[in-house]
């Protein structure tokens, strides 16, 4: 797991698994410290660390895509929204890969961002975006 040490500000990278690359593309774009929470074999301990570095990053990214199996991911950033909305950022990636939302998921995921933004978090469509947001951050500190 890389990290760069040398800059205060943190990510906390969450969202999609299931064989997603959105991780790998983003990561080389960001020049602040990350999380990044996946890990070969989950455990207990893994859980609780997810949970820490979650509490304790300065912004929490939720990045989903069509990949997505479950939805933990999208109760977490609603949640964050509402805890600590300036501190949540909310990526909604169309495609990943061979594969892209339904309608209707696209809608609901739609809706979900249209709560974030009004809870006071950020919502962005692009990894490129993600990346420009929080090396601006990382500029300013």
């Amino acid at each position: 797991m890389k990290m760069y040490a040398n800059n205060k500000t943190r990510v906390f990278l969450g969202g999609t698994c299931n064989e997603s690359t959105w991780r790998e593309e983003l990561i080389p774009m960001l020049k602040i410290d990350y999380f990044n929470p996946v890990v070969d074999d989950w455990t207990e301990e893994d859980y609780k660390r997810e949970l820490e570095e979650r509490q304790n990053c300065d912004f929490c990214l939720y990045v989903i895509t069509p990949k997505m199996t479950g939805v933990y991911s999208i109760a977490e950033v609603v949640d964050d929204s509402n805890k600590r909305p300036k501190k949540t950022v909310f990526c909604i990636l169309e495609e990943d890969g061979d594969d892209s939302f339904t309608e209707g998921q696209q809608k609901s995921l739609d809706k979900v961002g249209e709560m974030v933004r009004s809870n006071g978090g950020t919502v962005l469509t692009l990894l490129q975006k993600v990346a420009d947001y929080f090396n601006k951050i990382s500029k300013s500190t």
